[in-house]
């Protein structure tokens, strides 16, 4: 198969893709606009954080599937890849240990002020009575939205630390999720105020879509206490930034961010941004899921969907009534699995 891959993929999985036959394109600095006039015989695109939009789309003559080398499809546009038969797959679960480390990392932070300990340090100040004044993790009420593979990772190392651990009661989980909840002592309450309004720290792990846009907005932060902690190493659309800035000003909130509104498409560039620069936020790049065990357990993955489209099934596919219901761009049959 002709294989587009739009994003970084580890040398050697990009050289086993070579080794199975298959004809490689790799472009990892490919941006969304770099994609046009690309996708004439491309049968696979795999990507990251390139967009793939409705004009891309319309331009693939033989696109089989799209495979997002992560867990979200929020960079895709899933309703015009199905109009056109394009399967749209992600990468679940690979990445949610690497996500939950950095959340808990940037915990630590806010609670010990490292950032601004290194800086002060750095410019030779010495400052002990102010940042020996950390309250510290064991024993704090920690609440999770969104109890996923990320969720649970993040809700498993914090109950770790010693740290009380809620999240809402969903009806509907897999019996794994509920053994993983009961065996980390995850408490359940009724719905999100509750647990806004009764906890120390929330941590947003919840996929972007309608029904979690806004999820984080000011009539959910005038619940939460004075000097809580909201975590989002999720999606910028689960925070509404401008109610979040005002919460933060008026009540001490303060933030661990990996995400933000108006990020720059390519791995470098500037960003301008009102949530970053507030000094009660700590930010990093959008790295929750790069490390190298991260992109290693996903490229290995991404390699067994290629393997099993060739052979004719479609592996973690989101849009599965694109396979169904319109005949996909190829002379091959293929199955959802």
């Amino acid at each position: 198969m002709h294989i587009l891959l739009a994003d970084a993929l580890p040398e050697a999985h990009v050289r086993g893709l070579t080794e199975r036959g298959h004809r490689v394109s790799y472009e990892p600095e490919l941006a969304t606009e770099g994609l046009a006039g690309r996708m004439p015989g491309t049968e696979v695109l795999v990507v990251r954080s390139t967009r793939v939009t409705a004009p891309v789309l319309e331009e693939a003559d033989s696109l089989r599937a799209i495979i997002r080398a992560g867990s979200g499809t929020n960079t895709i546009d899933t309703a015009a890849a199905t109009r056109t038969g394009v399967a749209v797959c992600n990468v679940p679960g690979r990445n949610a240990v690497a996500v939950a480390e950095l959340t808990f990392g940037l915990l630590l932070a806010l609670d010990r002020s490292i950032p601004d300990n290194v800086s002060d340090l750095r410019a030779g100040h010495w400052d002990k009575a102010r940042y020996a004044r950390a309250r510290g993790i064991a024993g704090r009420k920690i609440g999770v939205v969104g109890l996923g593979e990320i969720g649970l990772a993040f809700a498993e190392r914090a109950a770790a630390f010693g740290a009380e651990v809620f999240a809402v009661g969903k009806a509907g989980r897999s019996r794994q999720t509920a053994e993983r909840i009961e065996a980390t002592g995850i408490r359940l309450v009724a719905d999100l105020p509750t647990l806004a309004e009764m906890c120390d720290v929330l941590s947003l792990h919840v996929p972007a879509g309608e029904s979690t846009r806004g999820l984080v907005n000011s009539e959910l932060l005038e619940r939460v206490r004075p000097g809580t902690i909201v975590l989002n190493t999720a999606r910028p659309e689960v925070i509404d930034e401008d109610a979040l800035l005002e919460a933060m000003d008026r009540k001490g909130i303060r933030a661990g961010v990996d995400v933000f509104a108006g990020e720059p498409q390519h791995s470098t560039g500037t960003i301008d941004s009102r949530l970053a620069r507030h000094p009660n936020v700590y930010g990093t790049h959008h790295i929750g899921a790069s490390t190298e065990q991260a992109q290693h357990a996903i490229a290995e993955e991404v390699l067994s969907m290629i393997d099993s489209l060739e052979g004719g099934t479609i592996l973690h596919c989101v849009n599965p009534e694109a396979v169904t219901a319109v005949p996909m761009r190829s002379d091959h049959a293929a199955a959802v699995s």
